[in-house]
């Protein structure tokens, strides 16, 4: 950060300078208006969506953006003490000292600068500021407003009186505020939203307490401030435009809606295809199966697009039998490479490797050890491949077809969070530039690679995102401790990638550390992920039912029947996504914008727009759900419940809290599962 502390202490607001305007605004030949304030020319564009504010140099385009939005015709009407810049309905009003703004859409306030007041001046935070590294943003929080969005995040879905970083980590669980999927946009059901389009680190202050419980508080940690004011009148909408702006998810292939199967890891051969036997030998519906990192690659010297010659001298055979089980194929990557592997040697000497600022050489990242153990082992010091170098891009993205060929059909891109000090990219970015934007040019490269080489329809599996990631689906939440929280987390986490944009998520079904074999756990979190865009069981040690019991397995096969026929109903909810933005599961503020009763149970969700899931968060089977205003079914067997209330119900193990309104065309599902 720049400066500004983070603990109880507030910073002191009075000493940091408010921008003002500093000259008269002025109509530009490319439709933006130019206002000189006291830290440089503010450019101004109106848009359908809003407004953009842009102040500083223009930053570095990683393609964050799919295209530059059209800018509306203006009026300027310029006043001693203000400037309106108006577009029909829309108006931005500027105050002049400090600079302030004010947004209407019609008879419409859509944001402003905080009325939050100090007694000597009109602005206790100021409205804008240049920071030594960066910009200072504030806007205006209502007394009752709730904030959702800026990324994967695993507490509450409102963010009000949160301090959050919009800053990727290798978040090592989903007990903190640290995440892997970031994105600095954030909306309100009050009809407004904000999005910092830049690859730097944002901190938000959202009616923070310890700042303004009045203000949201954006800091942007880069030389470049570009701001989009969206005035989408409910979330639905802000997604919309905010979607316009950074990217729609294409609709993945019909197959990745299967079960993956996956866990830390499958140490060879014998016990993988062990494992694919058993599974059809059982009847249990599932798709494709993964060699996770250690499963295919050799630790010492990986990642090199080479099978393990010790386990593996000849992977063909193993993948035809895999085939020849009818199961789809997902291989695990990240984008390091080993300084053991010869690989290393070669990709830095053509510069296709992030660079040391210090030394000009290839950097050698150092893995912290603390989080590694019997399974996961330490790994040994890497390059970073630079995704910003064309030629290493390409090579990167082609080296996959002979994965392809092989019979992969999916890649699981793992890590992308590791850019950081002292490093320096081929296109001059540097670390601190660099660091969330990998995630994205690394999505990219290998969705790229799906597209160019996977026979049955791309489809990619990703564990770090940023802005515009949600383009190259799909994503998953990253390593949930094995209990009760970890699995209200990851839903907590899927619903609030969702509302940012991120339309797929999948979680590690049982959880992934610290698993203590809890039937009832794995149970419940398998039958939660049943309604989410895609489906996985992983984590370190055995995730296949029956390693769970005969109860257990029974249970979630009974779960994965009903999974196999909703396929239909989740692919309708995924061309709504492509279509909308909107995410497949979607929390109860998206569903319901005009029940307010209904967003404080931000546990449920609902699975596109037509069926409503409580999962069961506790031992014991107790669920309390809310069903909105109107009679409703419970699904599939039709027991009538009103809404406008809530509901406490206690499940059997194999039974779940899921709806339908009363009297609404049936969904379409399947007559039976086909793996039946």
């Amino acid at each position: 950060m720049n400066g500004l502390p983070t603990g109880i202490e507030p910073p002191d607001w009075g000493r940091i300078p408010a921008l003002a305007v500093d000259g008269v605004a002025q109509a530009q030949a490319d439709g933006s208006v130019r206002v000189p304030t006291t830290a440089g020319d503010l450019t101004i564009t109106l848009h359908a969506f809003g407004a953009r504010l842009r102040l500083g140099p223009a930053a570095r385009d990683y393609g964050i953006l799919v295209a530059d939005p059209a800018s509306l015709p203006v009026e300027i009407e310029i006043a001693a003490d203000r400037t309106r810049i108006s577009a029909g309905e829309l108006a931005l009003i500027l105050e002049h000292a400090p600079l302030a703004f004010i947004l209407d859409h019609g008879r419409r306030r859509v944001q402003s600068s905080p009325s939050d007041a100090h007694f000597v001046r009109r602005h206790r935070i100021p409205p804008f500021a240049r920071l030594e590294h960066g910009w200072l943003v504030s806007l205006e929080l209502g007394h009752a407003t709730r904030v959702y969005g800026l990324g994967e995040k695993w507490g509450r879905l409102d963010h009000r009186g949160e301090l959050i970083r919009s800053y990727n980590h290798d978040a090592l669980g989903v007990n903190s505020e640290r995440s892997y999927k970031n994105a600095p946009f954030a909306w309100s059901p009050d009809g407004w939203g904000v999005f910092a389009h830049t690859a730097a680190a944002v901190t938000h202050g959202v009616g923070f307490a310890p700042w303004s419980q009045r203000a949201y508080v954006l800091e942007v940690d880069s030389p470049s401030l570009d701001l989009f004011l969206l005035g989408g009148r409910d979330g639905a909408q802000q997604l919309a435009q905010y979607t316009a702006l950074t990217g729609r998810a294409p609709v993945p292939p019909r197959w990745s809606l299967g079960l993956i199967l996956s866990k830390a890891y499958y140490r060879d051969a014998d016990e993988i295809l062990a494992v694919a036997r058993e599974v059809r030998r059982r009847g249990m519906p599932c798709e494709t199966i993964t060699f996770d990192g250690r499963a295919w690659q050799d630790t010492e010297t990986r990642f090199a697009f080479e099978w393990c010659p010790r386990r593996y001298p000849d992977p063909k055979p193993v993948l035809d039998e895999l085939k020849a089980l009818a199961f789809r194929i997902c291989v695990w990557e990240y984008p390091l490479v080993s300084v053991k592997n010869p690989l290393f040697n070669e990709l830095a000497a053509r510069g296709w490797l992030i660079r040391d600022d210090r030394s000009g050489d290839a950097f050698r990242y150092q893995w912290d050890l603390e989080p590694f153990g019997p399974v996961l082992t330490p790994l040994p010091e890497s390059g970073l491949l630079d995704f910003t170098h064309p030629e290493a891009y390409a090579w990167w993205r082609d080296r996959h077809r002979v994965l392809f060929e092989a019979g992969v059909d999916m890649i699981k891109a793992d890590f992308g969070e590791q850019i950081g000090p002292h490093m320096v990219a081929s296109d001059g970015s540097s670390g601190s530039e660099l660091h969330n934007a990998y995630a994205l040019l690394y999505n990219r490269c290998v969705y790229e690679a799906a597209e160019r080489y996977a026979r049955d329809g791309a489809f990619l599996f990703s564990r770090s995102a940023w802005a515009g990631s949600q383009r190259y689906p799909a994503q998953w939440g990253g390593d949930p401790q094995a209990d009760w929280g970890g699995l209200a987390a990851s839903i907590r986490g899927a619903l609030s990638w969702g509302m940012t944009g991120g339309p797929y998520f999948a979680t590690d079904v049982g959880g992934f550390y610290a698993d203590r074999r809890d039937p009832e756990l794995y149970v419940r979190w398998a039958q939660a992920a049943v309604f989410a865009a895609h489906m996985r069981l992983h984590g370190i040690g055995p995730r296949e039912p029956w390693s769970y019991g005969a109860e257990a397995e029974s249970a979630v096969d009974h779960a994965l029947q009903l999974r196999e026929r909703l396929l239909p109903y989740i692919e309708r909810c995924m061309a709504d996504a492509h279509a909308t933005g909107l995410p497949v599961q979607r929390a109860m503020v998206l569903a319901c914008p005009d029940e307010p009763a209904s967003w404080a149970f931000e546990n449920q969700f609902f699975l596109g727009a037509d069926l409503l899931v409580a999962p069961c968060l506790a031992p014991g089977g107790a669920v309390e759900v809310y069903l909105p205003t109107g009679d409703w079914q419970r699904f599939p067997d039709g027991d009538s419940f009103a809404g406008g209330r809530s509901h406490r119900l206690l499940l059997g193990l194999s039974e779940i809290a899921a709806f339908t309104r009363a009297g609404s065309p049936p969904l379409p599902i399947a007559a039976q599962a086909v793996w039946a």
